[in-house]
């Protein structure tokens, strides 16, 4: 039997996870100069957008919220971009911070479905393993862009 509580929270946590990525390649995207990492973003970003649509249309079915990441966490993500490209805005640098970011959703991620268990809801898990595999596969790409 699955824990609606829980349930609610982790659904809100993989959403927040997925908008947090497309915070951050909008405030990455203006800071590249280099083609092949916009091209590596603006695919990821797609990438992201559709697995937010969906599950979007899978909150509003089921009546989940869709909380938004909060403002000040949205300002500070705005500042580290701006200060991390200030003096180095290279293809390898970009790549090094989005790694960074991309390996903090997957370790959320981990977490999340670790301590799952038989808890939460089995569309939820699918959700939670199609982001994960989703950042990893982003992961692998933007290691080559090093």
């Amino acid at each position: 039997m699955t824990d609606e509580k829980l349930n609610k929270e982790e659904i809100t946590n993989i959403f927040q996870n997925a908008n947090i990525a497309l915070q951050s390649i909008s405030n990455v995207l203006p800071e590249c100069s280099s083609s092949c990492m916009r091209e590596e973003l603006l695919d990821e970003y797609e990438g992201y957008q559709k697995f937010v649509g969906d599950l979007s249309k899978f909150m509003h079915e089921k009546g989940y919220e869709q909380k938004d990441v909060n403002v000040m966490k949205k300002a500070m993500l705005y500042t580290s971009v701006k200060i991390n490209t200030l003096t180095d805005d290279s293809c390898s640098h970009i790549a090094e911070m989005m790694i960074k970011g991309t390996v903090m959703g997957i370790t959320e991620l981990k977490q999340l479905l670790t301590r799952a268990d038989k808890l939460i809801d089995e569309d939820i898990l699918k959700f939670a393993n199609r982001l994960l595999n989703l950042e990893e596969s982003y992961e692998k790409r933007l290691k080559t862009l090093l």
